[in-house]
């Protein structure tokens, strides 16, 4: 008995699950809403003239336009102007405002299917169109996710896009060996700021995360290059450095393409040293070299890793915002670096230009065992 109960709530359960899931892939209720808020709206234009403008039918259409999906959105609108040609119809005596207010009415509606026919291409709209967008640019955040790492080591990453936007060209990639010895860390800036470089960043941040794990240290700017030469972007190049980072010695070798060099903070002597290398910017030329920089980073060590947002404006040249920003990330040494590559971010990246942060402190022993 008590079995039988039991697969019966299952069943119901695997019911609920699918009626849910049916009702959130189609907008079917909303249509259902909609149809009879138009309804109502009309009718209640028709008796009560006073409380109810004429105009009152866009409101129903503005919530299909951001409820409905491109498919059933036209076949609403056209079904509510009929509903303001028989208010217009109603009318006892048609007036020029009452002219003016159908061609108000009717040139809305005409942009609503207008912005519909667009959404075609992508197949949702409104609520479900935003989630993806969501969805994706939670993909990228997750993408330069630190992976849990020793207590001896501290990494931190932040990022800001131009115009305050969730979209931008800067992004970072994280990944540690599936056997925990080693950590990739990945700055990159694609061409453009903002929203225009979103779209090639949420492609190259998945491409880029895979490429990560998947092939040698040495191989991953030369096979990044070959990826972004396939794509034949018209404004197709971006910039990249690379850390390999070996967790149990701490040493590492640094790689970059056309990118800022990165910075060491040394805290034995108190002096930052600039780590460059040679490299071109990736997709613009093929079977390219990248030089390799190797050094260790010892205990209270940090390495700074960035995008050119945080160093370069158009009233200050790169060599003085690197200058700036070691200044600035040498401050950070008694604090331990906690929240630094955010306070950075905060202090140096500018509202024209995207900017991408990654800050790798080694720990001394006491500090680690804290």
């Amino acid at each position: 008995m008590n079995q039988l109960a039991a697969r019966q709530r299952d069943r119901l359960r695997f019911r609920w699950i699918r009626l849910r899931r049916q009702t959130a892939d189609s907008d079917r209720p909303a249509l259902v809403f909609l149809v009879v808020l138009a309804v109502s709206l009309t009718v209640g234009a028709v008796v009560a003239e006073d409380w109810v403008p004429q105009t009152s039918v866009l409101f129903a259409m503005v919530l299909a336009s951001l409820w409905l999906g491109p498919r059933t959105l036209p076949w609403f609108v056209i079904f509510c102007l009929f509903g303001v040609v028989g208010l217009a119809a109603n009318t006892p005596d048609i007036t020029t405002v009452t002219v003016v207010r159908v061609i108000f009415t009717f040139a809305i509606a005409l942009m609503i299917i207008l912005t519909s026919f667009r959404r075609i291409k992508l197949g949702v709209a409104g609520p479900r169109g935003e989630s993806m967008f969501v969805d994706l640019r939670d993909r990228i955040v997750n993408q330069g996710s630190i992976p849990r790492l020793p207590r001896e080591w501290h990494v931190e990453s932040a990022s800001k896009s131009a115009g305050g936007t969730s979209f931008g060209g800067d992004f970072i990639v994280a990944s540690r060996a599936t056997d925990g010895s080693t950590l990739e860390l990945i700055v990159v800036d694609v061409s453009g700021k903002g929203i225009a470089a979103g779209t090639r960043s949420l492609l190259l941040s998945g491409a880029f995360g895979g490429l990560a794990s998947a092939v040698a240290p040495d191989r991953f700017l030369p096979d990044a290059n070959g990826y972004l030469l396939r794509q034949e972007w018209d404004e197709g190049f971006a910039t990249a450095i690379h850390l390999h980072l070996c967790l149990t010695t701490g040493d590492f070798e640094l790689r970059k393409a056309g990118h800022p060099p990165a910075v060491w903070l040394h805290a034995g002597s108190g002096r930052w040293s600039v780590l460059d290398s040679d490299g071109p910017v990736l997709g613009l030329i093929p079977e390219t070299t990248f030089e390799t920089v190797r050094g260790r980073l010892l205990p209270d060590d940090a390495l700074v890793m960035y995008t050119d947002g945080l160093v370069e404006t158009v009233d200050r040249d790169i060599g003085s915002g690197i200058d700036k920003l070691a200044g600035r990330a040498q401050l950070l040494l008694p604090s331990g670096y906690e929240r630094g590559a955010r306070r950075l971010i905060d202090e140096l990246a500018t509202s024209n230009d995207d900017g991408a942060l990654v800050l790798v402190h080694r720990r001394s022993t006491v500090a680690a065992v804290r």
